[in-house]
């Protein structure tokens, strides 16, 4: 089995991992709207998500070691696609034609990408000053992102998806500095960057959970669009990591970015009913929901516009 075949099935895993993550968080989300993070921290819910959230990450750090930014950061738009049904299943209703077509686009707007993406297992690294560099124009972006404003649900979702995408780049470096034997394993860089790595990803989780108060479609969709986009950025001008082709492999990207755009923006139109405030253990639903045994609920309820359903308190 190749390197970049066993970087794209743990890929595959990992997505299923996120995405029954980003259900549980969006249902602990729709019933404790005012939640603050200390709040989260006792529930029992929350600690279930963070769980799938680690290992789903688990999967990726070992993806990032076999295969380039460029190959496994566009597969995390599966996360989207797989949560498309489990929140159906938990809804009580079969999946709309308008999702079946934004999954058919989105898996083939990746497959274009992939052709053009996949090369050899990645070998180079963020030096520490280049590390600092993203890091802190990351942090800007995120600030940005994140300031008092309209639609703080779709701006945190971005933010989130800005900060997992870093975050991978950043976990690159450290898993492919800290198995080169020409170093020590415990090098400044491995350290420093690993620092930098934990506190990306836990921004990215509570910006998330923050995002999810507006529904999961929008916000999934836009952290599924901003995660990729980072990390690419990082390993094209960055890592050294290129597209395969030349300008016809471009135009074939491009193309393949297009129509997976168009899917995620059809999966992101329509949001999931409201969820029973009775539910302690969303991801423990998420698992282990037997057919039939969901409340019956209206397939898709839109959401009505009210910039302060969104207000802010998160793969």
């Amino acid at each position: 089995m190749s390197a970049v075949l066993v970087a794209v099935v743990l890929s595959l895993v990992s997505a299923v991992a996120y995405a029954a993550a980003a259900v549980a968080q969006e249902r602990l989300a729709s019933r404790s709207p005012g939640s603050g993070t200390l709040r989260l921290l006792a529930r029992g819910a929350w600690w279930w998500s963070v769980g799938l959230n680690a290992a789903a990450a688990l999967l990726h750090v070992v993806a990032l070691k076999y295969g380039p930014l460029t190959v496994v950061q566009p597969l995390g738009a599966l996360t989207l696609v797989a949560a498309v049904p489990m929140g159906a299943r938990l809804a009580g209703r079969r999946v709309s034609a308008v999702e079946w077509r934004g999954t058919a686009l989105t898996l083939l707007g990746l497959a274009a990408i992939l052709v053009t993406a996949s090369g050899p297992a990645p070998d180079d690294v963020l030096s520490v000053p280049e590390a600092l560099t993203v890091a802190g124009a990351t942090a800007a972006l995120i600030g940005v992102l994140s300031r008092p404003g309209a639609r703080p649900g779709l701006r945190h979702a971005g933010a989130s998806g800005v900060a997992s995408g870093v975050a991978s780049a950043l976990t690159q470096t450290v898993t492919v500095a800290a198995t080169d034997r020409s170093g020590p394993l415990l090098s400044v860089q491995v350290v420093g960057v690993a620092l930098l790595v934990a506190a990306f990803a836990a921004g990215g989780l509570l910006l998330s959970q923050t995002a999810y108060r507006g529904g999961l479609g929008g916000p999934l969709a836009m952290v599924t669009l901003a995660n990729p986009l980072a990390a690419a950025v990082i390993g094209l001008s960055l890592l050294g990591e290129r597209l395969q082709g030349g300008p016809a492999g471009m135009l074939l990207a491009l193309a393949g970015a297009g129509l997976a755009s168009w899917g995620v923006v059809l999966l992101s139109r329509t949001t999931p009913a409201a969820v029973p405030a009775d539910d302690d253990h969303p991801v423990a639903a998420v698992l282990a929901l037997e057919p039939g045994s969901a409340t019956a609920e209206p397939a898709l309820v839109p959401r009505p516009h009210d910039p302060g359903h969104l207000t802010a308190a998160t793969r």
